[in-house]
């Protein structure tokens, strides 16, 4: 089974795709939209969900660090409902709290890139982490 990870902003998507086993993910791109308005990038993504096969969707759930759910979650949950929609496929959502400053983080420490070009990858990175932890937290066998 293969999964769509998103990891959803008010500007940018960043994309990743599990393997098609559903071990490994891999960022795969960041697709530009505008919430205000109302640009959800979905055709970019239904051309993505066709070129790689996806079987459901996890999306990026921005807890607050209380665990309660503030306008960018309730953002993500709309952003999912609109998949859901679209697609008629399976959505799940990831806690992602803290992930993109773990990408950050990889990026600063590990591949030593200027601040400009981390701004070009992080989301899709992000994404690449809210699956992993996903597929990690689920098991190979119990996914959506």
């Amino acid at each position: 089974m293969r999964l769509m990870g998103l990891d959803v902003g008010s500007k940018t998507v960043g994309v990743a795709v599990s393997d098609a086993i559903g071990w490994t993910s891999q960022g795969v791109e960041i697709i530009r939209i505008n919430e205000d308005d109302q640009e959800f990038g979905l055709d970019r993504v239904a051309e993505l969900v066709d070129k790689y096969q996806v079987d459901g969707f996890v999306v990026g759930l921005p807890k607050n660090m209380n665990n309660s759910l503030g306008p960018r979650a309730e953002a993500s949950q709309q952003y999912g409902q609109r998949l859901e929609k679209q697609f008629d496929l399976p959505v799940d959502f990831e806690d992602e709290r803290l992930t993109t400053v773990e990408a950050q983080r990889m990026l600063t420490e590990e591949a030593d890139i200027s601040r400009r070009k981390r701004k070009k990858v992080i989301d899709k990175l992000a994404a690449g982490l809210i699956l992993q932890n996903y597929l990690d937290r689920k098991g190979k066998l119990t996914r959506i």
